[in-house]
């Protein structure tokens, strides 16, 4: 298969891996694929060749909407760090779902090189009970509205809940719970080793 004309059919199942594994990549400030470790290739199902200098939206889950991908975007250009939940697509069209920590990669001068992503498994509840649903409510919204009156909605979703969307991510996995409670900031840190960021 030429991975750079074809995409897979998505399918309904899920990647069998190892939840216990940390998915690490590392592209350019335009998102092309530069690095990937062999957690990262094995469950892409995709060989390495297959994958270097390729966009990082080669593994994208058209379930995905794409407000999320903004909002990823809008953040780390602003040179924000950020973590994101995000379902990919295997090589063989099979699902799975990750938290994604995205860390901006400097230069000696301060000026973003690129990007350092580090990826765990989601809780399955977590994406079942609330991100499953919410995603598929947004792309409803796109796909019927366009990006803008999904990007309106998602602002009105975390406004009523008082969070941003990091907020809301961190919220979930500290408590199981989708209300207006105080978020606990910095559980979800917590789950990611690596602290310092990469330098080219």
């Amino acid at each position: 298969m030429d991975t750079r004309t074809t995409r897979p059919t998505p399918s309904d199942r899920e990647v069998d891996w190892n939840k216990n594994k940390v998915l690490l990549s590392k592209t350019d400030t335009k998102g092309t694929i530069l690095y990937a470790n062999e957690d990262f290739i094995d469950v892409s199902g995709y060989d390495e060749f297959e994958l270097i200098g390729q966009p990082h939206n080669i593994i994208r889950h058209p379930d995905m909407p794409k407000v999320i991908f903004k909002f990823l975007w809008d953040s780390i250009k602003a040179s924000k760090n950020i973590h994101v939940i995000i379902k990919n697509m295997s090589k063989t069209g099979r699902y799975y779902w990750v938290i994604t920590d995205f860390k901006i990669i400097a230069d000696s001068n301060g000026e973003i090189v690129g990007y350092f992503g580090t990826r765990k498994s989601v809780p399955e509840d977590i994406v079942v009970k609330f991100i499953e649903p919410l995603y598929k409510k947004l792309l409803h919204i796109e796909e019927a509205s366009g990006m803008s009156a999904s990007e309106e909605y998602l602002v009105g979703f975390l406004e009523e809940r008082k969070k941003t969307y990091m907020e809301y991510i961190d919220h979930l996995i500290a408590t199981g719970k989708d209300d207006k409670n105080k978020v606990s900031k910095g559980l979800f840190s917590g789950l990611f080793e690596k602290k310092d960021n990469p330098k080219k």
